[in-house]
């Protein structure tokens, strides 16, 4: 992992960089901050002077016209500064947020899997406001309180150096007590942004069960979690608020004493004819001043180490190398026939546990309807997911027209590859953007004939928008029967030559049965078909059956040949198929 500074000079290349003029703007505009703070403290010393103890006339209006001027330009400067970083920030807070979702919408769909969404999303909103804080606030206030400081300091050393001399011995004892803090409060804070992320994650999950919850009656039970998870939250938040506001009292009282000391000694050197009133004064009032930049500086520390613990969570997702990519020598996958062979393909899911699938040879005919069939847990979606890439094969090889897949440029194996699920996936969008996902530039025709095809027409043409109905998070408009026609309209759309197919095993009513079947019927007319069956029709219409078990192919065949041939597969017959 990256140590402070290497994630400091990363953040300035590919974040910071590209503004760094606009934040030299900002940063001009702070000098200006600096000296016209600077010059409220300078201007009480001619002040007491002339206009009280020599009593003056003619600086009656020259001096408070001075000190007008001077909190005018304070004002503006400080405005303009904080404007600009404003703007700097936002910029940055894009480009993070860009560059994160680009690099999870690439990712690998392992790695998705492994964390949950909730995560992803406190990663996306919490941690990347850290870094922002990180690159605009911490460099805003450094240089406008350490200038400022310069500034003040410059102003006390002019009117006295002894008085000036004490005051920055005591400076240091104020920034340790800060700095200590600090550290503790980076700690805090990643806790808290861990906790952040298993509160968003919860909360996704109460959405998504809703019913689950009211059928079991766990309205009371997920009440309990929920307010464990956010008493955590608060209690983790409480922590850090403390420990900021914990640096008062503590500073209250330094800066008690070191005025005390101030006064003291000033009384002395008065009577010595060391010190005039007017410097007393103007001195004192550029320490008082002096007072919040010390401050400010002195916890700038702990948006630093925020910001560093939100990067340390950010850049490992934008820097997530995927395992499934092309290679410099990947090819152009060319079909003409669609035959596809599986050579020796090993698949352990996830390291170190069971062998899913353990040297499958399969051989795949071009054009024709071939059905994987085995209990459920066989290792027949694994089959499926490793044709378009969504994991690697462990070992062995998958050819596509005497093509290896792994040779071949992941768009174009895609590109002649459809995916029909029995969990349909649909986004909450119009049912005509549903189905031309498949293909953003498809014609308002070949929708409808997609449509027609699937016979998801019939519903359609009763829905009040028709084609223009949106259809809610993930289809919960629609029946079952709804989704799996607009998910097979999609696969019609994209006209690829090789299907794979998920039979969904919930049985729907005889009508729409039939008709699902029809649409696939249609839909894999002509096309190198692998499914995975459930249905007797299904079977049937097969060219050929592989039956799989325990990550094994340990049958092949027709139908009859197996019923006779295969005790796995009269078994599975005669429990699952003869009753559907």
């Amino acid at each position: 992992s990256m140590n402070n500074i290497q994630i400091l000079k990363r953040l300035y290349k590919n974040y910071t960089k590209k503004y760094i003029r606009k934040i030299l703007i900002s940063v001009f505009f702070t000098v200006l901050l600096a000296a016209s703070t600077s010059s409220v403290a300078y201007l009480l010393d001619p002040a007491i002077k002339q206009l009280f103890i020599e009593q003056k006339q003619k600086y009656i209006y020259l001096i408070p016209g001075l000190i007008v001027i001077a909190f005018a330009t304070k004002g503006l400067s400080l405005y303009l500064a904080k404007i600009i970083m404003i703007n700097v920030s936002e910029e940055v807070r894009k480009d993070i947020q860009t560059d994160m979702f680009a690099s999870l919408i690439k990712a690998d769909t392992e790695l998705v899997d492994s964390k949950h969404s909730g995560n992803f999303i406190a990663n996306l909103t919490n941690d990347v406001n850290m870094i922002v804080g990180l690159v605009s606030t911490a460099i805003l206030n450094f240089f406008k309180d350490s200038l400022t400081l310069i500034g003040l300091l410059s102003v006390m050393f002019y009117q006295n150096w002894k008085l000036s001399l004490i005051a920055i011995i005591m400076i240091p004892l104020a920034s340790t007590a800060a700095r200590s803090l600090g550290k503790r409060i980076g700690k805090v804070t990643t806790q808290q942004m861990a906790k952040a992320g298993i509160l968003t994650s919860y909360l996704i999950e109460i959405f998504k069960n809703h019913k689950l919850i009211k059928i079991f009656q766990k309205e009371g039970y997920e009440k309990k979690r929920a307010n464990e998870f956010i008493n955590n939250l608060k209690e983790t938040s409480r922590k850090i608020n403390v420990v900021h506001v914990r640096a008062s009292p503590i500073m209250e009282f330094l800066t008690g004493i070191m005025i005390a000391c101030l006064i003291f000694i000033s009384a002395k050197l008065v009577v010595k004819n060391e010190l005039e009133v007017s410097n007393f004064f103007s001195f004192l009032a550029a320490m008082m001043l002096a007072y919040q930049p010390v401050r400010s500086l002195a916890t700038l520390n702990i948006i630093v180490q925020q910001g560093l613990s939100g990067a340390r969570r950010v850049l490992p997702i934008i820097d997530d190398i995927q395992k499934v990519k092309d290679n410099p020598e990947s090819k152009k996958l060319i079909v003409s026939k669609g035959n596809i062979k599986f050579d020796n393909v090993k698949f352990i899911y996830i390291k170190g546990e069971q062998q899913i699938l353990n040297s499958i040879n399969l051989d795949i005919p071009g054009e024709k309807m071939t059905a994987l069939v085995g209990h459920s847990g066989a290792g027949k979606s694994t089959i499926l997911n490793l044709i378009p890439r969504f994991y690697n094969a462990d070992d062995g090889n998958i050819f596509i027209d005497n093509q290896s897949i792994y040779s071949s440029t992941i768009f174009s194996l895609r590109k002649n590859i459809s995916l029909v699920s029995q969990d349909t996936t649909l986004v909450d969008d119009t049912i005509r953007n549903n189905i031309a996902y498949a293909n953003l530039d498809a014609s308002q025709k070949e929708i409808e004939e997609a449509a027609q095809f699937s016979f998801a027409n019939e519903f359609i043409e009763k829905l009040p928008k028709k084609y223009d109905t949106i259809i809610g998070e993930n289809g919960v408009r629609l029946s079952g029967g709804e989704k799996q026609r607009l998910s097979i309209a999609r696969a019609i759309l994209k006209k690829s030559p090789i299907i794979l197919l998920d039979e969904a095993t919930s049985s729907l009513d005889a009508e729409t049965e039939s008709k699902i079947q029809k649409a696939i019927g249609f839909l894999t007319e002509g096309k190198t078909t692998i499914v995975i069956a459930h249905r007797l029709s299904t079977i049937l219409n097969s060219d050929k059956i592989y039956v799989i078990d325990k990550g094994q192919v340990i049958g092949e065949g027709k139908h009859d040949e197996l019923l006779v041939g295969s005790s796995v597969y009269k078994n599975f017959y005669e429990k699952q198929i003869k009753r559907s």
